[in-house]
């Protein structure tokens, strides 16, 4: 029983973060805003989003280790189950690395305050989040697929 609950919440957990992640490049794609809309639309989103979203990757990689941990003995099934638990680090460190820091400085802006190159960061965060987006969909695949799979 314990290592259905602990796949059902690997599934669970993934697909949240994913979700969110997909909604956000579906609904959000900056490109094309006016400085204003942008400046405020990722002052709004990384504000409601940022502590959400950290929690969940680190949700879902622990988790994702330990459904890795309780299927050892399933060798297939525990190797996707590491890939997708290093899937979910990469995109800790795309965050980290490439979304933070552009999202720091972002946060500062007012209208006024926004430098004249602002569009290279809209892009330069807009390219890393569609890296992590696609990082996270392919391990909600890797986990859906060993939650599904016949032993």
């Amino acid at each position: 029983m314990t290592n259905f609950i602990i796949r059902f919440l690997n599934i669970l957990v993934a697909a949240i973060l994913a979700g969110v992640s997909l909604g956000i490049w579906i609904g959000f794609n900056p490109t094309g805003l006016s400085v204003t809309t942008f400046v405020e639309q990722q002052q709004n989103m990384l504000g409601a989003l940022r502590v959400g979203m950290v929690s969940l990757v680190f949700a879902a990689t622990v988790i994702t280790l330990l459904s890795a941990i309780a299927q050892k003995n399933n060798r297939p099934v525990f190797v996707a189950l590491l890939l997708a638990a290093t899937l979910f680090i990469a995109c800790i460190l795309i965050t980290r690395f490439g979304n933070k820091p552009i999202e720091d400085i972002m946060m500062t802006w007012t209208v006024a305050s926004v430098p004249s190159n602002w569009t290279s960061f809209r892009d330069q965060w807009w390219t890393f989040h569609t890296m992590r987006t696609g990082t996270e969909l392919i391990a909600l695949v890797i986990i859906t697929w060993t939650g599904i799979k016949k032993d």
